[in-house]
């Protein structure tokens, strides 16, 4: 890749990254995607540090996967091993990590102990998700649709539910690659005030708008439609109360036909069906949920590949 190496920086938010930089990784990734054998032995001797406090099935088989086929390995390690900042604290932990392993990824509760290990380690930190955000889900998700469209600038993604991490990542990794995000929500799930103002500034560079709205109807026209559950871990005990208040914001053939049927599909997964999401537009057509989750694998192998200065 071309411009600024990103090596030895960390990844917390896609706004970390400039507009380049965010399509430079998204473009290494179809590289990675496209002729993987070219990268088999790119990270031998190298090592990941996995961190989880969050179950996860696409975090960690993708992250470790894709360790694995570069030539490099990857350390699975659980709060039930040792909470990060109750076992030992964050700068501990940190100083040890750094004289171990070559770079390591969290998903955690909190966004505030993913930085606070960011500042402390002098190796790269990548946010693998936190309560705030989740940018490798976006990622891949904005090369779902480079993909698919052949494009990203220009085009409208249209987000309906909960205004959660995922809904924070799309906002950002829109505003960098000009993509325009509409977060559709009920009343009182906004997305953070914060992100949204931060996301537009960002928008206003590359064009990208980003809004919220409680009207379903800005679906319309949309090149995507994207949802998400409507109650995430931690959050358990509103699902009943969520339920309820969500009905009317559910993704069913009737909301994709508003979109247009050019529109796609997409969802981080896992999906509740029947909830946030029909099975007849989860396994429609439009729907590209599976190449998006395919795409986590390559879309973090190009972040690890462009933080190690490896690529």
């Amino acid at each position: 890749m071309s411009g600024e190496s990103l090596a030895g920086r960390s990844l917390i938010s896609l706004l970390d990254l400039t507009a380049d930089e965010c399509l430079r990784v998204i473009e290494l990734a179809g590289e990675v995607k496209a002729t993987p054998s070219r990268y088999s032995v790119a990270l031998r001797g190298r090592t990941l540090f996995m961190y989880f406090e969050k179950p996860s099935l696409r975090t960690r088989v993708t992250f470790e996967a894709g360790m694995t086929q570069m030539g490099g390995h990857a350390i699975y390690y659980t709060a039930a091993d040792g909470k990060i900042g109750v076992r030992e604290s964050v700068e501990d932990v940190a100083r040890n990590l750094e004289r171990w392993v070559d770079i390591a990824m969290c998903r955690t509760f909190s966004h505030e102990m993913v930085q606070e290990l960011a500042r402390l380690a002098s190796i790269p930190i990548i946010n693998g998700l936190t309560d705030h955000l989740h940018p490798c889900q976006a990622l891949a998700d904005y090369q779902t649709i480079w993909e698919i469209k052949g494009k990203l600038e220009g085009l409208h993604l249209a987000y309906v539910g909960d205004g959660n991490n995922v809904a924070h990542s799309l906002m950002n990794g829109g505003a960098r690659l000009g993509v325009s995000v509409t977060i559709i929500t009920p009343k009182g799930y906004e997305p953070n005030r914060e992100v949204v103002v931060a996301a537009a500034a960002a928008g206003a560079e590359t064009g990208a708008k980003i809004t919220t709205t409680d009207d379903i109807e800005a679906v319309s026209g949309a090149d995507a439609v994207y949802t998400d559950v409507w109650a995430s871990m931690g959050q358990e005990q509103e699902a009943a109360e969520r339920a309820a208040v969500f009905a009317s914001y559910q993704v069913n053939e009737a909301l994709m036909a508003k979109a247009g049927p050019e529109s796609i599909f997409m969802h981080c997964l896992p999906a509740h069906r029947g909830d946030e999401v029909t099975s007849a537009v989860a396994d429609s057509p439009q729907s590209v949920i599976f190449q998006q989750a395919e795409n986590r694998l390559h879309a973090q192998k190009a972040l690890v590949l462009s933080l190690l200065g490896a690529a």
